[in-house]
Order: structure tokens, then C-alpha cells, then sequence
């Protein structure tokens, strides 16, 4: 590949329980030497849960980066050697009380590939069953159950603004609108 880029060093300037950030000393194709931060993170993995009634379940919940909360679909954090579908079906319980029976993995999204290496498994299911919610102790959200129609007016008027929500919306709209 005529545009590799080849990292020649690395040195982690932080570890923390969710993201290391390392900066890599990297040579161009133009055989000069460049910097590069990257933060690693283990990824995540989010659903889409469509109801008997045609509703999509979703949470709302405090960011502190953002300062304010987010409308999200369910997801949660990859742990280190974990499954995705692992993920999501221990996430769907403690989010919104929901076990697949079935599931369906519709792909994946790269967040923001110039700084990360997260990856996001996205997964559909309209086949579960409801379960006791087994919440996280220092995770505090609300359950909100949306039409697909008022979800799609929602990300039509931007008021959806997470990227793997909007992802998967888009992703699974053949499903949803019967097309």
C-alpha cells in the first residue's frame, strides 16, 4: 500500500481502567518521522431492540463529557478477551431488562478512526424475553420505549446525535420500515 504509514515506537502516557492513551513514533511515506496519539480502548457493543408494539427500546443518561444527557440505544463496554455478543446480552439485562433469545450482528462502526481503535459491534433483536433489570451500581439512566417512527423523526431532526445509535438506526431501517 502506497500510503502506509509504519510505527516505529511506542510509549504509553497513560493507563486507565477504560482507555490507555500511547503516542507512536511513526514514519510517513515520504520517509519522514511524525507523531501519533492513540487511545486504545477494548471497544463496545450496542443493540437495537424492536418490540412486540414496534417500539425501540432506548436510554437516556448523563455524559460528563458533553456535560448534559444522551439519548443512546443500549450499549456498553467490550471487557478485555470478552465477546461483543457476550457484551451486549450482559448490557441489554443491566440497561434495559431484556434477554435475546436470538440475536443478529449487523455489522461494526470505527467511532472515529484518526485517534481510537475502538470498534462498536452493532447487533438486532426482536426476539427476547423481559428479565429482572440487573443495573450497575454507579450507572444511573432512564428507560425510554420509542415508536420507530418517532425515533426516525428524532434522528431526521437531529435531536439523535450518538454516532452508534444513529448507526444502527440507519443500518437496521430496512427491518424496521418493512422495506
Amino acid at each position: 500500500m502506497k500510503n502506509q504509514v509504519k510505527r516505529l515506537s511506542s510509549e504509553y502516557l497513560f493507563r486507565g481502567k477504560i482507555l490507555n492513551l500511547r503516542r507512536d513514533t511513526v514514519l510517513l511515506p515520504n520517509n519522514k518521522e511524525a507523531f501519533r496519539e492513540i487511545v486504545e480502548h477494548s471497544g463496545a457493543a450496542a443493540c437495537l431492540v424492536l418490540t412486540e408494539k414496534h417500539n425501540l427500546f432506548f436510554v437516556r443518561q448523563f455524559r460528563a463529557p458533553y456535560g448534559k444527557e444522551v439519548l443512546e440505544l443500549p450499549a456498553g463496554k467490550v471487557e478485555v478477551g470478552e465477546d461483543p455478543e457476550a457484551t451486549i446480552i450482559r448490557e441489554l439485562q443491566e440497561e434495559v431488562g431484556v434477554k435475546p433469545l436470538t440475536i443478529e450482528k449487523v455489522g461494526i462502526i470505527y467511532p472515529s478512526p484518526g485517534y481510537t481503535n475502538e470498534i462498536i459491534h452493532l447487533y438486532f433483536t426482536d426476539n427476547y424475553e423481559r428479565v429482572a433489570l440487573n443495573s450497575d451500581e454507579d450507572e444511573f439512566l432512564d428507560i425510554l420505549e420509542l415508536p420507530v417512527g418517532e425515533a426516525f423523526k428524532m434522528l431526521a431532526e437531529g435531536k439523535l446525535v450518538d454516532a452508534k445509535t444513529v448507526c444502527l438506526l440507519l443500518r437496521c431501517k430496512g427491518k424496521l420500515m418493512g422495506e
